[in-house]
């Protein structure tokens, strides 16, 4: 099983990201953490966390209304 991220920009359009698989959901979840900052500023609003062809969820990069 691999682990991998798809990106989402402004209005859910696809964009592109890195390319990095993860043996494990725990991996992928680790990198998002240390990584979503950045790919926020880069333009990625949302992510979404795939096993193989099987989406587990997605999750917004925007920051939450108050």
């Amino acid at each position: 099983m691999a682990w991998s991220w798809r990106y989402e920009g402004t209005g859910g359009a696809a964009v592109d990201g890195p390319a990095e698989t993860f043996s494990s959901q725990a991996d992928a979840e680790s990198w998002i953490g240390q990584t979503w900052r950045e790919l926020a500023s880069s333009g990625v609003t949302a992510v979404t966390l795939v096993e193989d062809d099987r989406v587990d969820y997605r999750m917004s990069l925007l920051p939450t209304a108050e």
